[in-house]
């Protein structure tokens, strides 16, 4: 796509989590000190919190990528809505533990075997639980119980929550005391400043090899900070879609009127890229209440209104249309000479 126009040796915003793109603002460095901090405590355990797409998976992945330690065996759980009997047969499951049986009691005997033989060979494990917002807080205890097991008082698991903010009311809980009190760490991760978006824009850029003059004017960032709220997740597609929309305008540097313009082409999509405007409640039963009235002249006002809107929808529609054929018509136009210097070196 447009990898190649920018000189780019791979796609720079793209959603999947890679430790190799993760960019530390103080808060995230903090969040990344704090499980650091408590792998090498060796107990405990770490919360992290943030809003949605903020990095809290990245951090994850980044930490597992960066464990240099050999006596640490980890695994990570992406949780859904898990009893404590399904909490334990997934921690299992990730660990490949073979189990004995069904039973909750057998389960727990086959993790505690398997604990105890990491332990004997100078080992212990470590279990990221990511999403973790989504359990109920019986699983949440469910993990305290698990840092029960101990071999010569040492624990022989430790535990890292990543989750949405809905998990601080979990622990938060009159019931969850005994849990708070082995949490030994915890960070909230926040959305992005200006001055950040331009550092983890320009940062992402320099990893997908970009080596030429800064690509976004400083008007640009402050509008994709706008657009965006600061949230790295949000700014990845949105600066992803940003760069095929300079691919195929022929576009070397972006300023606030590109900004403006894709901003625009994705408030009406699906991408959940950008903040929108909601419709009271009032107002929409007011809409749905309405009857349309032919013969009156505010009606008839009205219609016009939304055949307006429909014929610049179709435009819009139409305009995408026509980038898409353009599009379509450079990739061929490259793979065309791409054949003819084959050809020729044949």
């Amino acid at each position: 796509m447009y990898e190649s126009y920018y000189g780019f040796t791979e796609r720079p915003f793209q959603l999947s989590p890679d430790p190799r793109f993760f960019f530390a603002t103080s808060h995230h460095q903090r969040a990344l000190s704090y499980l650091q901090y408590g792998l090498d405590q060796g107990e405990g355990f770490i919360v992290i919190t943030g809003p949605i797409g903020t990095g809290k998976t990245t951090i994850a992945r980044n930490l597992l990528a960066t464990i240099g330690d050999e006596k640490i065996v980890a695994a990570q759980l992406v949780t859904t809505k898990l009893s404590p009997d399904e909490l334990l047969e997934l921690v299992a499951a990730e660990f490949n533990i073979p189990l004995t049986g069904n039973s909750k009691a057998e389960v727990l005997r086959s993790i505690e075997t398997f604990l105890i033989q990491l332990h004997k060979q100078g080992k212990r494990a470590l279990l990221l639980v990511d999403e973790a917002q989504n359990l109920p807080a019986e699983t949440v205890e469910e993990l305290r119980m698990l840092s029960n097991f101990q071999l010569d008082d040492k624990p022989l698991i430790q535990s890292f929550l990543l989750g949405q903010e809905e998990l601080k009311d979990i622990i938060q809980a009159p019931n969850m005391e005994q849990f708070r009190q082995r949490i030994i760490a915890s960070a909230h991760l926040k959305a992005l400043n200006v001055e950040e978006v331009k550092n983890y824009i320009n940062h992402r850029l320099q990893q997908a090899g970009y080596e030429k003059e800064s690509l976004f004017s400083d008007a640009a960032f402050e509008a994709i900070h706008e657009k965006t709220l600061g949230v790295p997740r949000k700014i990845n597609i949105f600066v992803d879609r940003l760069l095929l929309f300079g691919f195929l305008e022929e576009l070397t540097c972006f300023d606030i009127d590109d900004i403006n313009e894709v901003a625009l082409e994705m408030s009406g999509e699906l991408t959940g890229s950008l903040s929108s405007q909601v419709l009271p409640n009032n107002q929409a039963s007011t809409t749905q209440s309405q009857q349309v009235v032919v013969n009156s002249n505010e009606n008839v006002e009205n219609i016009k209104n939304v055949l307006r809107e429909i014929e610049e929808i179709l435009e819009s529609n139409i305009k995408q249309k026509i980038k898409m054929a353009r599009y379509v018509d450079k990739l061929l136009k490259q793979k065309n000479r791409q054949y003819a210097k084959e050809q020729v070196k044949e």
